[in-house]
């Protein structure tokens, strides 16, 4: 596209509309990254106060973001993430026909600290299995999860997740066919520099953290989680 010099419409404007009708088109999808102020300035052969605008109201329309250090992304389309008694992370993702994806990144047996010990009704040191699991939409990491379960009630529970890739197909080999959230609680804080990268985001961007204990039908605890969602990506619908 080449700017129109003479045509009343002001060259930011263009720009704008160029960037907007790529977008809009698919051929800036979600997530990506626009080029730099400077290389579309070059582009355009304009000064970058003038790409510098044409930015600002297409982060103003909500169609890009700015991440300060990384540069301008296509907005994502923000995920609506139920909350509540049976909370299930591919439910969730499937009631929006968007396709859910669960990948083990680490496993091992560790003893329950006092927080895991307290939320699971153990004994503080008693071994448990944690999973540390990414979570994803069409592609797109929305969360980074580290999830606690009595390893004395579910002795290999790694293998069978790597086997389904679901939580809940998994505990299902033990007899667990049904659980419920018992509790959750809800806060933001900035990300670890590993939560960043695990979860593709910049450092300077919070992440919701949901600390969750669900119980089986007999109401014992059966799983302590830590989910870290990214903000940008993902807003919670608190179901009562």
């Amino acid at each position: 596209m080449e700017l129109q010099r003479r045509n009343g419409v002001a060259l930011w404007r263009q720009i704008q509309d160029w960037l907007e009708f790529r977008i809009k088109e698919g051929e800036l999808p979600p997530g990506s990254k626009l080029p730099t102020e400077q290389e579309l300035a070059e582009r355009f052969g304009v000064n970058r106060h003038t790409v510098r605008r044409a930015l600002t109201l297409l982060a103003e329309k909500e169609l890009i973001r700015t991440e300060q250090g990384s540069g301008s992304f296509v907005r994502e389309q923000v995920i609506d993430y139920a909350v509540g008694a049976r909370t299930r992370f591919h439910e969730n993702l499937l009631r929006q026909e968007r396709k859910p994806r669960g990948e083990l990144i680490s496993s091992g047996v560790i003893p329950a600290t006092t927080e895991v010990a307290r939320a699971l009704e153990l004994e503080k040191g008693e071994p448990v299995v944690v999973l540390e699991t990414l979570g994803e939409a069409d592609g797109a990491r929305i969360c980074l999860a580290s999830a606690h379960f009595p390893q004395a009630r579910f002795p290999g529970l790694a293998e069978h997740f790597r086997e389904t890739g679901s939580v809940t197909q998994a505990l299902r080999h033990y007899g667990v066919m049904d659980y419920r959230r018992k509790s959750t609680h809800i806060s933001s804080r900035l990300p670890t520099a590993r939560e960043a990268r695990m979860l593709r985001q910049a450092k300077t961007r919070p992440v919701l953290v949901t600390e969750s204990v669900n119980v089986d039908p007999r109401e014992w605890p059966i799983e302590f989680c830590e989910t870290r969602f990214a903000s940008e990506r993902v807003q919670f619908i608190i179901e009562t």
